[in-house]
């Protein structure tokens, strides 16, 4: 074929995010566009967005800024297109903006630079799954879109919408043709994965011809029958989270649980507007593991809140001494635009901010190496990620990628990415473990 128009393209932001972004490619690939890496090769360059926070705003706009001096065609879409005079005010030059999951306009405004060609059945064909920026062992299943709450520190009900589930007929086919084009592990995502199929009133779908409630428990249920690991993300700990924990007991989906707790202190969950306080949480905790004791939880945590006090802090460490949880992110507070808790008294300065968050992080250092070290001795199965001349790269069912630890095994050369590998722990580090694979002697 000559003359194949081709789109440059560049998806910054979350998981759900890039599900957006594969969207987007897979309709592109359907119509016949090609796709480039490099701006000269392309007749039009997609930026996909990310609005949440401050950095991340700038990062989206460095990148227009970046695709217009080299390319000069550019479209913007995504969560930083919801607000079109902040993109327009800085790179008047872009050809359009759209905001998040607003493919169709995408689309109309690539057809306005560059039409798609005729059709060549011969050379667009697009894999059942979808086009994915993702390594083909695992990919994001997004569940729904948009959500109810309205924490003080965050835009995303405006950026995204209310919460908006997909059924879970479409979820589960969507996951069955991931398995069978090869996918090792489903990562679910969503902006609160808890509240799954509450918009619909957990309306009734079918899968293989069975009645299953679009419920979060029903979908779990149906996933763990792939075979595939699944690993669920952004569990707000809802009482019916409880639910979940058996099946990953009885192995029907990862015992693994990402949950944004972001604090402890019961005074400054309050002024985030999140419900809770530490000694419930801790209660809920003790309980899971006493029904899945390998579980491993991952959460996420804002310093420097506006009005946090130093005993507040001080009761978010106890938490975490107490809590050992295995897998932690921490942020500095930052203003967002358009959000409440920019108005609250008592900013915090910078330093003392940072101070926060060195501390915080020094001692999750020690509490995840300590984790790691009781795993040295003992054999655990690991997902090939990486193939190097080095070695191999990979992760055990408690390493979400991209943002949790990783499975080192030097020299080991004769894996491939997506392979499942029994493998002794031999070390670890305060993030990371390393490990030789385990030969079968029969």
């Amino acid at each position: 074929m000559t003359n194949v128009p081709v789109i440059g393209f560049v998806s910054l932001g979350c998981p759900k995010a890039t599900v957006d972004s594969e969207r987007i490619l897979t309709q592109l690939k359907v119509e016949g566009y090609r796709f480039s890496g490099d701006y000269h090769d392309a007749d039009v360059v997609v930026i996909n967005t990310c609005g949440f926070i401050e950095s991340a705003v700038e990062e989206s706009l460095d990148a227009i800024g970046e695709a217009l001096e080299k390319h000069g065609k550019v479209i913007v879409t995504g969560c930083l297109g919801k607000n079109a005079q902040v993109v327009t005010s800085r790179h008047p030059g872009v050809l359009a903006v759209t905001g998040p999951h607003e493919y169709e306009a995408v689309m109309e405004a690539v057809h306005a630079v560059v039409a798609p060609p005729a059709f060549d059945p011969h050379q667009d064909l697009v894999p059942t799954s979808g086009v994915k920026l993702t390594p083909r062992h695992y990919a994001y299943l997004k569940i729904s879109e948009g959500c109810n709450h309205s924490c003080s520190f965050c835009i995303i009900p405006d950026l995204r919408g209310k919460l908006v589930s997909r059924g879970i007929t479409d979820v589960v086919a969507e996951a069955k043709n991931l398995v069978a084009d090869g996918v090792k592990e489903l990562l679910v995502v969503s902006q609160d994965t808890s509240a799954y199929g509450v918009d619909l009133k957990y309306r009734t779908g079918f899968v293989d011809g069975r009645p299953v409630a679009t419920r979060m428990y029903q979908l779990a249920e149906e996933l763990g029958k792939l075979d595939a690991w699944v690993r669920m993300h952004y569990v707000y700990p809802y009482p019916h989270v409880d639910d979940l924990i058996p099946l990953m007991r009885d192995g029907l989906i990862l015992p693994y649980l990402d949950i944004p707790l972001q604090h402890a202190s019961k005074s400054v969950l309050g002024a985030m507007k999140r419900p809770g306080d530490h000694e419930s949480m801790l209660e809920r905790i003790a309980g899971w593991r006493d029904v899945c004791p390998e579980i491993a939880l991952r959460s996420t945590f804002i310093v420097g809140f506006p009005g946090e006090s130093e005993r507040d802090f001080n009761e978010l460490l106890d938490f975490i001494r107490v809590a050992k949880l295995d897998r932690v992110g921490c942020f500095t507070y930052s203003d967002v635009a358009g959000a409440q808790a920019n108005h609250l008294p008592n900013h915090l300065p910078e330093e003392e901010k940072t101070r926060r968050l060195e501390a915080f992080m020094l001692l999750q250092a020690e509490i995840s190496a300590q984790k790691l070290a009781e795993k040295v001795g003992y054999e655990m199965v690991v997902l090939i990620d990486e193939v190097g001349a080095d070695g191999a790269v990979g992760r055990t069912y408690a390493d979400a990628p991209e943002v949790d630890g990783t499975v080192l095994l030097p020299g080991v050369t004769d894996v491939e990415p997506g392979m499942f590998v029994d493998a002794l722990i031999v070390g670890s580090s305060a993030y990371d473990l390393i490990a030789e694979p385990v030969f079968d002697d029969a």
